[in-house]
């Protein structure tokens, strides 16, 4: 609860600071019929929920590093790239999900910046791909009577070259709080398309696609990014 929390402070805060300097901007615009330029380059930065959440959580270690490169004037293309370790335990079973992901697609920003602003409120898609491993490390057998207690089994079975694909939709604010400099928070709705399982057990959480629901096919997920950007070229505002 202490960590959904510290979440959503987050999230207003950022949420506030790109009022804030768009407010800022529009009080301190002049009247002017002059063109000016805008950046265009390359974004690079990292996902700060996932450190986060590996200090705060004992069951979780991940990374992602975050990118996205102007193409025009409102549309970015994009990706994520990470590796993730998760322990899952439910009552009758307790794995280990280990591996990678790469999410592609792209990004439109839906704000129309004043001038020497570069904030957005985007609505992105990905295309996401994992490959990774599952433990199983303890289980329970089920009995409908207690009287000899739980049957606990313990083993370290492992299953290597597990595959999975998503479709995945985010909607997120980007906001420069230095020169070139950006914070940024995101929600994504996630729909898996492929799968391939271990033959006992299912997939209890995906790397870069999360925790799955008794074989549901949807996924939900949040991120919390710091980056700068590389200015290649400028070119006039249309």
């Amino acid at each position: 609860m202490k960590i959904k929390r510290m979440y959503r402070y987050f999230f207003n805060i950022l949420f506030f600071l790109f009022i804030g300097s768009t407010a800022f901007s529009q009080k301190a615009q002049a009247v002017d019929t002059t063109t000016y330029k805008e950046k265009f380059g390359l974004r690079l930065g990292i996902d700060l929920s996932k450190p986060l959440r590996t200090v705060l959580d004992d069951d979780y270690n991940g990374i992602e590093l975050v990118g996205d490169y102007r193409i025009y004037n409102n549309m970015y293309i994009a990706g994520e790239l990470g590796n993730e370790k998760l322990t899952f335990e439910e009552d009758n079973i307790k794995t280990l999900t280990y591996g990678s992901y790469i999410k592609l697609g792209g990004d439109y920003n839906a704000y129309s910046n004043w001038q020497d602003m570069q904030n957005s409120l985007f609505i992105g898609v990905r295309y996401g791909f994992a490959t990774f491993s599952q433990t199983l490390d303890e289980y329970k057998i089920y009995t409908s009577s207690n009287y000899f207690g739980t049957d606990i089994r313990t083993e370290d079975s492992k299953v290597s070259g597990l595959t999975a694909s998503w479709a995945e939709l985010m909607v997120g604010i980007k906001v420069e709080v230095l020169n070139n400099l950006f914070l940024s928070a995101n929600v994504q709705l996630k729909r898996r398309i492929s799968q391939t399982k271990p033959d006992n057990f299912d997939n209890l959480a995906i790397p870069g696609f999360g925790r799955t629901y008794d074989g549901g096919e949807f996924g939900a997920g949040y991120g919390y990014s710091i980056s700068y950007l590389i200015p290649f070229f400028k070119k006039d505002k249309n």
